[in-house]
């Protein structure tokens, strides 16, 4: 898939695209409901496959007051996604407040019709665009026969009753629901990360863990997970704990994993951890002596887990 940064740069042999607009976070299985529609139709009809995304997040722009705000994707992570679905090209437009006050109307003429010669725009059911969100899907499909193109608009894409959307994505892996949200996303939520120094309390306890400094700030809430982690395309069964380790007073909020068979020294290197299943919240323990049978039960839980998972894991 190739990568265009800039509507200025589309080269011309897009013109008479088939497209998509939107942000396109986590790109769950709604999403992928429409990039698989999109390069479907696009291959049918002998047309390039383009989608339109924006980096950063219009929102993290539009509203600067939101911190956190979380991303389920970073732009790497979300256009390796996208690429895996077929999709020929993907235009990534820098938001800034400069965009944010084109109108729809000129995004249509300036983008979607100047640089695409767009013969077909597919939006979900909810997609708005332009200053103040003026433009929607009822504006678009004005526009489109005004203009010489069709859209279709997507009907909302639900999984037993519930809308699959960002907002669900991120809610439920912040309750620490980590497989509702992997059944959201087609794929477990992972988080990557570089292992770095930790307090080394793991290996005087008997279960020696590697401290990670993750790359996204969308964490599930502290306790201990069930985890997949990947390293140098070998994958790797372990015990996560995410919070303070509060047992012995700490203050900062840590990631650390327990890998099940895996000796050596991962200081520096690059990991990336699957969310598979919350075992339990992290809490206090009244001994180190208490927090080690714990942890024996936590490991023992967490295999137990990870053995009944259908073979189906892909990195």
């Amino acid at each position: 898939m190739e990568v265009i940064k800039g509507w200025e740069n589309v080269p011309d042999y897009l013109r008479g695209a088939y497209v998509t607009i939107g942000n396109f976070d986590g790109v769950h299985r709604g999403h992928q409901y429409i990039f698989s529609k999109l390069a479907k139709e696009a291959a049918k009809n002998k047309a390039p496959s383009v989608v339109i995304t924006f980096d950063p997040h219009p929102k993290m722009v539009i509203h600067p007051e939101i911190r956190p705000f979380y991303l389920i994707t970073i732009l790497r992570e979300k256009l390796e996604l996208i690429a895996q679905m077929g999709i020929e090209a993907c235009l990534v437009i820098p938001f800034d407040k400069a965009f944010a006050r084109i109108t729809a109307g000129e995004f249509i003429s300036r983008i979607l019709v100047e640089k695409f010669a767009v013969r077909k725009v597919i939006i979900g059911h909810d997609y708005t665009f332009g200053r103040g969100k003026e433009g929607n899907d009822v504006f678009l499909i004005r526009e489109g026969k005004r203009l010489g193109f069709d859209v279709e608009v997507m009907e909302a894409f639900t999984l037993n009753g519930v809308v699959i959307s960002s907002t669900e994505v991120r809610r439920a892996i912040l309750a620490g629901e980590v497989g509702k949200a992997a059944h959201y996303l087609g794929r477990p939520y992972h988080v990557k990360g570089t292992v770095i120094e930790g307090h080394r309390r793991g290996q005087k306890l008997g279960f020696p863990t590697a401290n990670i400094a993750p790359e996204k700030e969308l964490l599930p809430p502290d306790g201990v997970y069930a985890v997949k982690v990947l390293k140098n395309g070998n994958i790797y069964l372990g015990a996560m704990n995410i919070g303070t380790n509060p047992t012995f007073g700490d203050v900062a909020r840590s990631m650390e994993v327990f890998l099940f068979d895996f000796e050596g020294d991962l200081y520096g290197e690059t990991v990336e951890v699957f969310f598979i299943e919350r075992v339990r919240e992290e809490r206090k323990f009244p001994s180190v002596e208490e927090l080690v049978k714990q942890i024996a039960q936590d490991v023992a839980r967490t295999k137990e887990i990870l053995s009944n998972l259908k073979d189906e894991f892909s990195s």
